[in-house]
């Protein structure tokens, strides 16, 4: 039996991967900051909380880090905690920093410390890109972030590539583009869209307050997103992926169909509102996920389209 260390467990994707791995026939051990008083929520909803060994660890601090990977002793490691929103990062740039740069660094001492075979997976992020344009970015397009999480992940990204290359150790980073499920946090703007338009249609009288609309995403389904953190770590080499579904579409088609899946016109509820703009954002990030597709045999199957349909359709269930 393989044993996995699911850093950050308690999240959309920490849940949707326990959950595939335990189906495998994986022990799994997962952490959060305080494991004593972190209810979670996402594990519970997917039924397996009970299945799933949860530990205090901190992140940013190696001897936590390094305790917990002695102890538990893994054959897998996936980085999923720190920071996981854009917005707030420009809120809070030194937690932001310390989780996502600190924590990844912590994960690879540990390793090197502790036991060097061990093979870790990096969540890495789409928004490193920055302004690409509307050419597909490939695994060697140029970063260039425009906020204080993408130039975490970035870092990141590189610590991940400069251990694999020095140290010899299996370790990837997998470049993932927007995903979304009924687990994601209410702070994450597809969640909030699709939750006022069931409020609205529900007869709440509301307006939905939005940022800059005129951003181009890629989004995807979350539970097809963990597989493809799996499928890195079982490879003959490790190496870097971008996970996209390949289209992109604004953030206002979003807000059209969402609205639209309740029989209501988007322009009639929303407000534009500048607080709720980004002090600094890439329009346009497209991704061409070819090589996950060849390589790791790993392709997207549920489109944007389908994506809001099934949040819409969890948001209008509970109510």
């Amino acid at each position: 039996m393989k044993r996995a260390l699911i850093c950050g467990v308690g999240g959309q994707d920490g849940a949707y991967l326990a959950k595939l791995l335990l189906a495998k026939g994986y022990e799994v051990v997962g952490t959060s900051r305080d494991a004593d008083t972190t209810p979670f929520t996402n594990l519970e909803r997917l039924g397996i909380l009970e299945h799933v060994s949860t530990v205090s660890m901190r992140i940013d601090d190696y001897h936590s880090v390094q305790s917990i990977v002695s102890s538990t002793k893994p054959d897998e490691i996936y980085n999923l905690a720190g920071q996981s929103s854009v917005g707030l990062s420009f809120d809070h740039p030194v937690e932001t920093m310390e989780g996502i740069v600190c924590g990844t660094m912590n994960l690879l001492e540990s390793i090197r410390a502790v036991e060097s075979s061990i093979r870790i997976f990096n969540a890495g992020s789409g928004e490193c890109f920055g302004e690409a344009g509307q050419i597909p970015v490939t695994e060697s397009s140029p970063f260039h972030p425009h906020s204080p999480y993408a130039v975490a992940k970035t870092a990141a990204h590189n610590l991940v590539k400069t251990y694999r290359e020095a140290y010899g150790m299996f370790a990837c980073t997998g470049i993932l583009f927007n995903h979304e499920s009924p687990l994601r946090s209410k702070r994450f703007v597809t969640k909030k869209i699709v939750c006022a338009a069931a409020d609205i249609f529900a007869g709440q009288n509301t307006k939905l307050q939005l940022g800059n609309l005129d951003v181009y995403r890629d989004w995807g389904w979350a539970e097809e997103y963990v597989e493809a953190m799996w499928l890195m770590l079982q490879q003959e080499a490790a190496d870097d992926y971008i996970i996209a579904t390949g289209k992109t579409v604004s953030l206002e088609y979003f807000v059209e169909k969402a609205f639209a899946y309740f029989n209501l016109n988007w322009k009639d509820h929303t407000e534009i509102d500048a607080a709720h703009f980004r002090l600094s954002d890439a329009q346009y990030i497209s991704a061409n996920p070819e090589k996950a597709n060849k390589q790791l045999m790993w392709r997207s199957t549920v489109g944007v389209e389908e994506v809001i349909n099934r949040l819409c359709k969890d948001a209008s269930e509970a109510r």
